[in-house]
Parts: structure tokens; sequence; C-alpha cells
């Protein structure tokens, strides 16, 4: 059964293909187009399936879109009636698009796949009218996505995003080739959309700077009255947390339902004190405490959800997505709670994966095809039983690909016959305090890099941090980067031996390896304690000396881990900083072109594609018409 799944119109739009129950390929729009979050159809994406499967259109069984517009629809009109006159310029900025297309969707996801027909001379049996098209449930997507391709015969699932048609989160149980939907959470009421709402708040993008919020939380004061009193205002006025952590929003103080914005700013100034923090605006210790208030909030209402879930299925097992579960941190505190004995993942957890879940629901409960037994499950000793094949689903590109970019830009290289040869001397340079593009292999399917399209440095650096910030990904000095560490050197320098292959989860560093605070910690800045080594691993080593780990494994991406470990042979460490291949504001690289601008617009010292090593010493001097910074917008 050949099953092409759509998430689209939204953000994030994505498109996967399985073949037979076997996920085929799967990737972002984004990545083909360059506009980060892209919500438009995927027409690139879809076009990538078909050609890396030898499929047409007209093979397909079915076309499955990850949720169902009418629904969504009727969520809308009902709350623009309830809140009536209330909502009414948003009113008049929404409604004309669903009348003129997403109404109508039937037929536009038809002519959209009509036009890659056409493209494609060698499908002329395409006929758009006998496509079998699908709709799945927004939540059911999510369930799915995170249920089916996990190492489980059997699970509690639990997803958790801003809205689906009108589900917020949901619990459901997971067995075989079935979910069965157990509980629900409803529109206006959301943690996902909660979280967004602090996100604004505290100056950041909106479905794009959640994860800088988690980010931030740790340079808030743990345990302080400051964060105290923010936890009480928000308990107190804003949120209520019941026993199966579902949340009640006081829609008094939020405008997401009716207004083109999140909250009304004057009225949580007057809550807690401070105006809201305009984008790029210096970062003020109350934000860092109100950024750790939030998070502690969403923590114990994630712990409360996970424990329901367990009382209601009775699984040991929990799978998890939507896009509240991108939040590691709180993966983490559920997972250390103890009341799951495995959780797992899905590394695109947001709308796009969305695509892969509708696709994998039809294939499982629409085609009724069986799924293979996992068997015995210990997530701690084998990470390799699910079926994401290390979440490698993208393009790749030959040797013929990049020596065609390198001749187009006239760049000189170096050609390896040998990639033993050639991890060494990248492991030289990496040891030699260089910062290094690393392109190889299928490009990764969600929103990490999970080393083959990463930008990597020498975690022993205590420069390295500022400079990856500052000089290469053009971003805010606060935020961290994550560890690449052998699977089986975890131990060594994380206090978890559970392997983290998918960066969803957060490990505090061991302590023999931990530099103490000064004394007069608290009273430093931020920029200060900022740059305070906090350990012999100062690159990936947090505020709060955590670390989001990427666990690398031989059986999912051997050139990566075979790059460690020249590492480790020479300088005794097994560990990396690993970055997303990209600038701010730009979706992750795709193909060499992309990878070969991106080395040349920043301060990155080698880039390493496939068997080849380009020097920044020895290329051209790279110039452009207009200032490329200006073609992504600020994330």
């Amino acid at each position: 059964m050949n099953v092409l799944g759509i998430s689209a119109y939204y953000h994030d739009s994505a498109a996967a293909l399985l073949v037979d129950g076997v996920i085929a390929a799967a990737a972002h729009e984004e990545r083909f187009t360059r506009k980060k979050h892209d919500p438009s159809f995927p027409a690139r994406a879809v076009e990538f399936c078909l050609d890396y499967t030898g499929l047409t259109l007209s093979k397909l069984d079915c076309v499955i879109f990850y949720d169902k517009p009418i629904l969504k629809f009727e969520r809308l009109l009902e709350t623009y009636y309830a809140s009536a006159p209330q909502g009414f310029l948003s009113f008049l900025s929404a409604i004309p698009v669903w009348i003129k297309e997403k109404l109508f969707l039937r037929k536009l996801l038809r002519d959209e796949l009509s036009q890659i027909a056409q493209i494609d001379k060698f499908d002329e049996q395409f006929d758009k009218s006998k496509l079998n098209l699908l709709f799945s449930e927004h939540h059911l997507s999510h369930a799915a996505s995170a249920f089916f391709p996990s190492p489980f015969d059997e699970a509690a699932i639990l997803t958790v995003d801003g809205v689906g048609e009108w589900a917020t989160a949901s619990i459901s149980h997971g067995t075989g080739n079935s979910i069965t939907m157990l509980k629900e959470m409803r529109f206006p009421h959301s943690l996902g959309l909660l979280y967004s709402a602090f996100t604004y708040y505290l100056g950041f993008k909106v479905n794009s700077g959640e994860y800088k919020l988690m980010g931030l939380a740790p340079y808030g004061r743990h345990g302080s009255p400051e964060v105290k009193k923010y936890m009480d205002i928000i308990y107190g006025n804003i949120i209520d947390v019941k026993e199966d952590g579902s949340v009640w929003l006081n829609q008094d103080l939020f405008r997401y339902a009716t207004a083109l914005t999140m909250v009304d700013d004057r009225q949580w100034e007057g809550l807690f004190g401070f105006p809201r923090r305009l984008p790029e605006a210096e970062l003020q210790q109350c934000h860092c405490d109100l950024a750790l208030a939030i998070q502690q909030i969403t923590e114990d209402s994630v712990i409360k959800m996970g424990k329901a879930a367990r009382t209601l299925t009775g699984s040991k097992n929990l799978a998890m997505a939507g896009g509240v579960a991108l939040n590691c941190v709180a993966n983490t505190k559920l997972s250390l709670a103890g009341v799951f004995e495995n959780i797992w993942v899905q590394p695109a957890a947001g709308d796009a994966g969305g695509a892969l879940g509708a696709a994998l629901a039809a294939h499982y409960m629409y085609g009724e095809n069986q799924r293979k037994k996992r068997g015995a499950v210990n997530i701690a000793c084998n990470i390799a039983n699910d079926e994401m094949q290390g979440a490698y689903l993208g393009p790749e590109f030959s040797a013929l690909d990049i020596g065609k970019t390198a001749r187009k830009y006239n760049a000189p290289y170096t050609y390896y016959d040998d990639f033993d040869a050639l991890a060494d001397v990248t492991a030289e340079h990496l040891s030699c305090g260089n910062v290094i593009g690393w392109f190889q292999g299928k490009m990764e399917w969600g929103p990490r890099s999970l080393g083959n399209r990463s930008i990597i440095g020498d975690a022993r650096d205590t420069e390295m941090q500022k400079r990856l910030n500052l000089k290469i990904k053009f971003r805010e000095s606060f935020r961290p980067f994550a560890p690449s560490v052998l699977s089986e050197d975890l131990p060594e320098y994380f206090t978890t031996s559970t392997p983290s292959p998918y960066m969803l989860f957060i490990s505090d560093v061991v302590s023999n390896r931990i530099n103490p605070r000064p004394d007069n910690y608290p009273q430093m800045s931020i920029k200060e304690k900022l740059y305070h080594v906090r350990s012999d691993l100062p690159a990936i080593t947090h505020l709060d000396y955590s670390a989001r780990i990427q666990s690398v494994h031989k059986e999912t991406n051997p050139r990566y881990h075979k790059l460690i470990t020249k590492f480790k042979d020479k300088t005794g460490y097994g560990v990396i900083v690993n970055t997303s291949f990209n600038v701010r504001g730009e979706p992750i690289v795709c193909t060499p072109e992309d990878a070969y601008r991106c080395f040349m617009r920043t301060e990155m010292d080698y880039l390493v594609m496939g068997n080849f090593i380009f020097d920044k010493k020895d290329q051209r001097r790279w110039h452009e018409a207009r200032d490329w910074k200006e073609e992504f917008g600020l994330d």
C-alpha cells in the first residue's frame, strides 16, 4: 500500500510517503523553498517523495491530509459567534481565506496534485477525480506519528499542542494497528497556546520562538521569591491546572481566540509589573524569572497529563507528539517522575509530523494492515528498534551533485577516496578549534539537525558558544548548544545512560566535570553568568548544568559516529558541539548549494560535504548583490 501524507496551510507544511508501511521518504517544504515555517502546499516535498521512491501519483493507493478543515472552520465560526462583536477584525482577516480556499480544500488539494502530475510526463494516467483523498483528525495524526513508528506494541499516547480542529491535547491508547481516543482537552483552553502567549510576551515569535523561551528559563533564579511570585500570579489569575493536567485559561486575559494577537499587553503588564519585551530588546532578570515560572508550570501540567494517561491505559510505555512534546525539559521531568518505564517522542513532533502520522493512520487504521511485532522493549538498551531510521528521511546528494556545486562557484576542495582518512582530518580540524559545516547523507526529518546537516565544533572550547552564536549563527548570545555524544560514552559525561538520538531529552553533566560557581554568582549579570566556565565542556553546558543531548549510534549514523570516534582518539573526548546548519531565520540547508552559500556567508572554517573538504582560506572572495541577511526574517 502506497500512502502519501500531507500537512499544509498553517505552518511547517510537509509530505511523507509510506511504501507497504515503511517510511520511504519525508521532508519539510521549507527546506526546498528556503522560507522558514513555509505553510504553503508542499509541492517540492511531494515531488521529492515521489522521485525518491520512483512512484507517480497514479500509483498511490491514497493521499491523506493531516486534519479536517470543516471541523476547524466550525470552531472558528462558533468562537467568533460566541465572542461577537469582539474579534471582528480577526473575523475579517480569517474568513475570506476560508471561503476562497480552505472550505474547498478537497478541490484545492486535487488541483495542486494535478499540477505535479502535469510536471511528471510519465504520469499521464493520473486522474484527479479518481484520487482516493482522505482526511485525518489533527490529534489522531499526532497520535499515529507517535505510536506507529515507536518501539512499542502497546502504549499510552499523549499529544499536546496549540490547537487542532477543537482538541488541544489528547490521551489515547495504541495497541497493534489501532488507536483508541480516550480523553481530550478542547479549545480555547490549551497548554500550547499558554506557552505561546508567554513566548509572545517575552519578545519571541509565536510558533517559532517557543524553544527560545525554554532555553531562557535556566537564567531564571530557581527557588527565588521572584519566580514564586510570578508562579502565584499565573496560578491565581491566568490558569487552573486540574489533577489530570488539563488546564482552564482565563479568557479575559487572552486575545488569541478573537484577535490578531496573543494577549492584552496592558493587562499582563498590570499583572507582572513590567511591559512586554519587544523583539531584540535587552533581556532583563525579570524576563528570565518569568520564563522559568511558565516553564515549571508547563512541566507540572505535562507530568499530571502523563499520570492521567498511565491511569487511563495502564501502560508502562508512553509515546508523545504535538508541539509541546518538543519541550525536551518537560519530557525529561516526566521521565524522571517515573510514571512510565519507557518514553518515546516523535522527532517531528510538530505539525510537519502530522503528514507522517496521517499516512501511518491511513496505512494501519484505514488499510487495516498489521504492524510488525516489536517484542520486549528496553529503550535504555535498544533504541534501534523504532521505525524512524534515525530520522534520516530526506534528500541525499551524490559526489556528482557536490562536484557540480564546486564547479559552479569555482570552489577549491580536497577529495578523499577513503572516508576514514577524511574523518581523521576533520577530527584534527575540530580539535584545533575550527568550526565545520558537516553535510552528509539524507537530510533530517524534524526540526533538529542530527549529524547530517550540522555545524560542529569542539565542546571543550571556552569561546565556542560565543563564536557560534555571534559569528556563525548570528543569533542571541544566551541560546545554548547541544552535544552530540557517542551513545556508548553517555555515562562518562552525563547523568543518564538512556539514549536520546533525536535531541528530545536533557541530562545534567556529571558532577566530576562541573566547575563550582563563584561566590558572587547571584549578583552577576546575565552576560557574566553566560560566560562563566561551568564545566570541562563549556560550549554545551547550560546555565543549570544541563545539556540537550543527542546520542549518536553507529547503527543509524555510522559516518557521524566515526567522526566523533576519531575526535575521541585525538582528544580523549567522545563528544562535540552540534547545531543546525543554517543561520538565524533560515531553514536548515538541504542541497550542496545551500550548504556552500551558508559556509561562505559565515565564519565557518571548513565545509565537509560527502568526501569533499572545502577550506575557507582557499575559497574565492564571496560577493552578493544585496545583503543576504534580508532574505531571512527574525525567527
